[in-house]
């Protein structure tokens, strides 16, 4: 059982939503405007929850072309309305049971998070929307730290529950406890490399009256 805490952060994408057709697709039609065909969907799929501009690093891009392509990226992914974007099953539920406030911490920036929050009715359910505004991406503990400072909350007041390696990092940095979700995009290896304090199978298990 996950004891209730004041304050809950969440991850979106491989969280809340399961955005990978957009955010892969996305990609995908940014990296095939440059004749690439060769990584994989599943390769893809690690990189969610990262920031942008490292992936198109990875794949072997100089730092100006991975500008470029961000800025390809965001117009792409915003005409694609998240039409193939779905709440995962359980979440709007159990968001409406859950007591404390609640905030986000993702890669995308705070804007678009709400935009998405909004499209799938789940933003009356947040006392603040976080995302990362021209400052390092998770791991870095940045975007979760600015989500405690607007909250005016101690990291020990909260819980972060998010999907990836890079959420369990960022939320260590934070100084922060760490709930790992296995529905999403992370493999569970790595996640299990970062010792989370919790793992839930389903989002009714974050409910302390579980």
């Amino acid at each position: 059982m996950i004891p209730a805490f004041p304050v809950y952060v969440f991850d979106v994408d491989g969280t809340l939503v399961d955005s990978e057709a957009d955010i892969c697709g996305a990609v995908e039609d940014v990296l095939a405007a440059r004749g690439r065909s060769d990584i994989s969907r599943a390769v893809l799929r690690r990189y969610i929850g990262r920031h942008l501009i490292d992936e198109f690093l990875e794949f072997g891009y100089a730092l100006h072309e991975a500008e470029q392509m961000l800025l390809e990226y965001r117009s792409i992914y915003s005409a694609r309305e998240h039409a193939s974007t779905t709440v995962y099953p359980g979440v709007e539920a159990s968001l409406a049971r859950l007591g404390g406030r609640k905030s986000t911490a993702t890669t995308k920036g705070t804007p678009t998070t709400r935009l998405v929050l909004e499209r799938f009715a789940l933003l009356h359910h947040f006392d603040h929307v976080q995302g990362t505004d021209g400052f390092p991406a998770k791991p870095a503990p940045d975007v979760l730290l600015k989500s405690l400072e607007v909250l005016g909350v101690r990291p020990s007041d909260c819980l972060f529950v998010g999907d990836s390696a890079a959420d369990m990092e960022a939320g260590r940095r934070a100084g922060i406890a760490t709930c790992a979700v296995t529905w999403g995009y992370g493999e569970r290896d790595e996640l299990a490399n970062h010792c989370p304090d919790f793992w839930i199978e389903a989002p009714h298990q974050l409910l302390p009256d579980y």
